[in-house]
């Protein structure tokens, strides 16, 4: 079957975007909350090495991420705040209300749903998937709580590309499974499961004992 327009257009779109590395998409989002600082204190242009100081990085390395869009900045001056966030904004796509679906609404479900700082930060949590819905839960949630058969129906329907998993280690697999094939392509993953994927799919997970074990080594020295 031919591709349809629309397909090609955003084949051709994804195939001119840069390679970028993980690490320097990683700290591009650490750029863009400085500069959303300086918005917020009025400032209108930064310097390398004031913006790499308040990122924590060095000013050559923060150079070198920025050469991803082209050559731009004044001598002397420094970069201009508006235009370097619009411009990271574009590049991470954030510049725009992504919808997000989270799957898994107990009590680390329900306290993400209750944070109303991802729709600042770009992100939209449309709707709520758990094996049971309408179970009582300790606090109201603006976030529609579904039944997991409304999940590729709404997927598709608002074409959300994003998904964030909060469900047991047993069901993760399955869950992540059946999201694959509703079309998510990128999986925040809370399970403690290493999840199987296509290799189109990106998984981030976010293991707190892992990360408490990382410090836990380090505070013993």
């Amino acid at each position: 079957m031919a591709p349809r327009k629309n397909d090609r257009t955003e084949s051709a779109a994804r195939s001119t975007r840069p390679v970028i590395p993980p690490k320097t998409i990683y700290r591009m989002s650490i750029y863009m909350r400085c500069l959303q600082r300086l918005k917020q204190n009025q400032i209108q242009t930064v310097s390398s090495e004031a913006l790499a100081s308040a990122a924590g990085v060095k000013s050559t390395q923060l150079r070198k991420d920025l050469t991803y869009f082209g050559q731009f900045g004044t001598r002397g001056l420094g970069y201009d705040v508006d235009q370097l966030s619009t411009m990271i904004g574009d590049l991470l796509g954030t510049n725009r209300l992504q919808p997000v679906v989270l799957i898994g609404a107990g009590h680390l479900g329900t306290a993400l749903l209750s944070y109303r700082g991802f729709e600042q930060e770009g992100f939209e949590l449309i709707a709520a998937f758990d094996t049971e819905p309408h179970r009582e839960r300790d606090r109201p949630l603006k976030t529609p709580v579904q039944g997991m058969e409304r999940l590729t129906r709404v997927i598709r329907d608002h074409g959300v590309k994003m998904a964030v998993l909060t469900v047991p280690a047993a069901a993760a697999q399955a869950v992540a499974n059946q999201l694959v094939d509703a079309g998510i392509s990128g999986i925040l993953n809370f399970s403690p499961s290493i999840l199987s994927v296509p290799d189109t799919v990106m998984v981030k997970n976010v293991n707190l004992a892992i990360e408490l074990e990382h410090l836990s080594y380090f505070v013993q020295q």
